[in-house]
């Protein structure tokens, strides 16, 4: 595990071959976020679709992580709350929240 930085704990699962999104691209991306103690909040692989978005419109742990990435990739990072959602939260996000995601980068759009 490496830490950026910003302090983006992140580790690279497989190594892309493609290129690097830049935080003005907006990107194809499959993943799945879970709390410390393992519980899924969020996947768009059991929904089985792909999530396309800026990078310019998700939280920084996002935007940053995504650019150590390459097309083909796969890391987990640990988003901890200044990164993420911090002390307000969201729906179904407790405030102050540590967030892992699972993602791999499918295509820079």
């Amino acid at each position: 595990i490496k830490t950026t930085k910003s302090g983006l704990p992140y580790e690279m699962l497989v190594e892309g071959t493609g290129g690097s999104p830049r935080d003005s691209d907006k990107v194809s991306v499959h993943y799945e976020g879970t709390f410390a103690n393992g519980e899924v909040f969020d996947s768009s692989i059991q929904r089985d679709e792909a999530a396309e978005f800026g990078l310019n419109q998700v939280i920084p742990g996002w935007t940053e992580g995504l650019q150590l990435m390459r097309v083909g990739g796969k890391a987990r990072f640990y988003v901890h709350p200044e990164l993420g959602y911090g002390p307000g939260g969201r729906p179904g996000i407790p405030p102050n929240s540590l967030l892992i995601f699972e993602v791999e980068l499918l295509n820079v759009l």
